[in-house]
């Protein structure tokens, strides 16, 4: 039987159009960006990449796609048959049992869509609502809230592993593909032994048979740079849940190259090579199986291994606000408290409530951190990921997060690579940074190139610099990109001045002529909008003095945002949380720029109750 589309028509699909800047949700005029479609789109860099992938994506496909291609995943390959699990994997994640039992009845939610399918059917042989969904379902996801069901949760998982063993047998670019497959591969791993123990011997050795192949997979091509250290963690979990031969040589060899892709992926300062915090923190999450697979087996852990876990978790550390979530940048959501306290569990400098004396301060993949006793505040304070990394990388330099007290008040879009859909969520109006023109400084590589290489942004260079230095109760951190250059001729400068005793944040934002530029822009004035996103529940309330709002996150404290700038107004905005869509406010200050003079906008946040609040 051979299976059908696992996810629906791309007719059916609501992908918003990038390229003419419309942006689903947010307030304002559309968005032009300055990139073009076409070749100008592209760029000469990109051409010898496209190439290369349509030669090799071509040969995998009818490499992998020919008849007797699953022989080579054979278990007598890898140096006899597996009949039986070795561990069993702690998944680290937390997961919420509810879903299980609408699974049990047959009914799958996932990425904001449904599907109904009553035993004994299953969802592999039809279509999926959406293509988030698909991944989903591909990936497994659904498994462990069934295993959470007990022995007949552990049974109907059984069917649907073996279902889907049936239908994808063999290998097809989006079931078998490295963005699904190494996800797969720990999920069942961590199941394997309990679906095992209500399996009858045949379906055992079917369930190991499947595992074995999928394991080997993941050792070979396609797969990338970027996400190769996922790919070999999976593998390498994989190999310590096979028994015997094939499952320590399937091991040794993914721990074998791991080495070297996790000094790639893991920066020694703790962040992930995407930039993404959520990417670190997914990463962490396996690291952390793999371990406790090893120790099951009485293995010890590879250095490389151990050291990538304690930077991760230094990482992990700086980029968690006060309200237990992550910073949302670059393609990084927030994730969740309990993910995130899971992840940090292990850390023994970890404190409940930490020193309010002495906050986190620090740099992760370029993502700063200032901070006083009340107040939290990341700047990304570098370029864009590139290349391969920039698949989920978002063109929002200089963009703020700030948690008042444990209010996470000022924050993104919070796209993630999970909202397909949304992927002009990713352009510079998506995140609380500045604009020119209503333009995006890059935008994701769309049409038939972005399904080749991924949608990494294209547009003109991004560079950014930064300055940052301590006083006597204050931080001062001045960011400056060129980003702006070459549309208009400008240079942004965002300085940040922390008062650590009032817990007061004031800020400048300079728009300056980039100096030596000889070209000559003809447009005067351009105009500027400087978004600040707010937290989804965050109430703004305009003052009197048209100047001055007042913000209150959950807690009900209050923080006022005052502003100089020309036009002051609360719009609506859009934020994504766990793959769906809420809706949310932003402060937008609006005015001109001159093109040929400095312009300065200067803005504050403090605590209400302060001298000179606005009645």
């Amino acid at each position: 039987m051979s299976p059908i589309s696992p996810f629906a028509p791309r007719g059916a699909e609501a992908t918003p159009d990038v390229a003419s800047g419309q942006i689903p949700g947010l307030a304002g005029a559309p968005v032009r960006t300055p990139v073009r479609s076409g070749e100008t789109a592209t760029g000469p860099g990109l051409w010898p990449a496209i190439a290369g992938r349509l030669v090799t994506r071509q040969l995998w496909i009818e490499l992998y796609g020919l008849p007797g291609y699953s022989l080579t995943l054979s278990p007598f390959l890898g140096g006899g048959k597996v009949t039986a699990f070795a561990a069993t994997p702690r998944d680290f994640r937390p997961h919420d049992p509810a879903p299980g039992k609408n699974l049990l009845v047959g009914r799958f939610v996932l990425a904001g869509a449904s599907m109904e399918v009553e035993a004994p059917a299953d969802p592999w042989n039809r279509p999926s609502p959406s293509r988030p969904f698909a991944v989903e379902l591909h990936a497994f996801n659904w498994l462990p809230a069934l295993m959470a069901q007990g022995e007949r949760g552990a049974r109907e998982a059984l069917r649907l592993t073996l279902a889907w063993a049936d239908t994808f047998a063999r290998w097809s670019p989006f079931a078998w593909g490295p963005e699904i497959l190494p996800r797969r591969v720990i999920n069942l791993a961590c199941a394997a032994r309990k679906m095992g123990a209500v399996a009858t011997e045949a379906e055992r050795l079917k369930l190991a048979d499947s595992l074995a192949r999928q394991t080997r997979q993941l050792l070979r091509p396609p797969g990338g740079l970027a996400t190769r250290a996922e790919r070999l963690t999976a593998a390498a979990v994989g190999g310590c849940v096979l028994a015997g031969a094939p499952g320590q040589a399937l091991r040794r060899r993914a721990l074998g190259g791991l080495t070297n892709a996790l000094k790639t992926t893991v920066l020694d300062d703790g962040g992930h090579a995407s930039r993404s915090p959520e990417a670190g923190l997914e990463l962490l999450l396996d690291l952390l199986t793999l371990d406790d697979a090893l120790a099951q087996l009485s293995e010890p852990t590879p250095d490389a291994v151990s050291g990538a876990i304690a930077r991760l978790t230094q990482g992990l550390r700086l980029l968690t606000l006060p309200d237990g979530r992550l910073a949302s940048f670059q393609g990084g959501g927030p994730s969740t408290v309990a993910r995130v306290a899971a992840a940090r569990a292990h850390d023994e400098t970890a404190t409940t409530k930490g020193d309010p004396a002495h906050p986190p301060t620090g740099t992760v993949a370029g993502l700063t951190r200032i901070a006083s006793p009340l107040l939290a505040i990341i700047a990304d304070a570098a370029s864009p990921a590139g290349g391969a990394w920039g698949a989920s990388a978002c063109a929002q330099p200089m963009a703020l997060e700030i948690a008042c007290g444990k209010d996470r008040l000022v924050t993104g879009s919070g796209w993630t690579p999970r909202a397909t859909d949304r992927q002009a969520l990713r352009l510079t109006p998506g995140h609380s940074t500045l604009t020119l023109g209503e333009r995006s400084l890059n935008e994701p590589l769309g049409g038939w190139k972005g399904e080749l290489l991924g949608p990494r942004l294209v547009g003109p260079p991004i560079h950014v610099t930064t300055d940052q230095r301590d006083g006597d109760g204050a931080v001062w951190l001045d960011m400056e990109h060129d980003g702006w250059n070459e549309a208009f001729g400008l240079n942004h400068q965002r300085r940040l001045y922390l008062d650590q005793r009032m817990d007061e944040l004031r800020a400048e934002e300079k728009l300056f002529p980039t100096p030596g530029r000889k070209e000559m822009i003809r447009q005067i004035a351009a105009p500027y909008a400087i978004r600040f996103h707010l937290e989804p529940g965050v109430q703004a309330s305009l003052a009197r003095d048209r100047r001055s709002i007042l913000l209150r996150g959950a807690s009900g404290r209050g923080w006022w945002f005052r502003t100089d700038g020309p036009d002051v107004a609360i719009e609506p905005s859009v934020h994504i949380d766990a793959g769906l869509t809420r809706r949310s406010l932003q402060i937008v200050v609006r005015g001109s720029a001159r093109t040929d003079s400095e312009s300065r906008i200067r803005w504050k946040l403090s605590p209400a109750g302060a001298s000179g609040d606005p009645t």
